[in-house]
């Protein structure tokens, strides 16, 4: 695992590569698939939920819908109390497919009442990727750049930015559970 140390200046340091990393550096480091550690230099304690927080905010404002509001409300709506049920919904993959094709109808719904895209056109791009029909779709009529393109352009997060954020989340989640246990120093 890799430890990150964050200054009192903010600034993040690289314990491997022997250099100072910004935020950026650190999401892509994750996104390659590094499980990373940040630690306050100061008071040795862990902060990587807050910084892991800190790169899902940077890339929404960056890139506004990285992620899905339903998800973000999700996470609102889970606040401390409920945190086991979010963890079941975010595991289940027939529950996230679902939250899926939920966000792909709003999104299509968007471009449509802005005028972007056509009725039939709509229509056409439900078929392709909503997951109740893409079984029954072969790949190559799915036309994948084109589709890859559409959908970075109206900011649909891509399979690898899904799994990134379930990992952020289920980091935020165990720090959290953390964050709730009671301590025994008051004995």
């Amino acid at each position: 695992m890799l430890t990150i140390k964050r200054y009192p200046n903010r600034k993040f340091y690289d314990t491997e590569e022997k250099r100072y990393i910004t935020l950026d550096d650190i999401s892509e480091k994750i996104r390659a698939g590094r499980e990373v550690q940040v630690v306050d230099q100061g008071s040795g304690e862990e902060i990587t939920s807050v910084v892991l927080t800190q790169i899902i905010f940077e890339q929404e404002k960056k890139q506004s819908g990285f992620v899905p509001r339903s998800v973000l409300t999700g996470l609102v709506q889970a606040g401390g109390h409920t945190i086991g049920r979010m963890r079941r919904a975010l595991s289940n993959p027939l529950e996230m497919l679902k939250q899926i094709d939920e966000e792909i109808e709003v999104r299509i719904d968007q471009l449509i009442n802005q005028g972007e895209l056509a009725e039939d056109e709509a229509r056409r791009w439900r078929e392709k990727l909503l997951s109740r029909n893409v079984q029954t779709t072969s790949q190559s009529e799915l036309e994948e750049e084109q589709l890859q393109h559409l959908l970075a352009e109206h900011g649909v997060p891509t399979r690898s930015e899904i799994d990134s954020l379930t990992s952020q989340i289920d980091a935020l989640l165990h720090e959290l559970d953390e964050l709730g246990k009671p301590t025994t120093s008051e004995e």
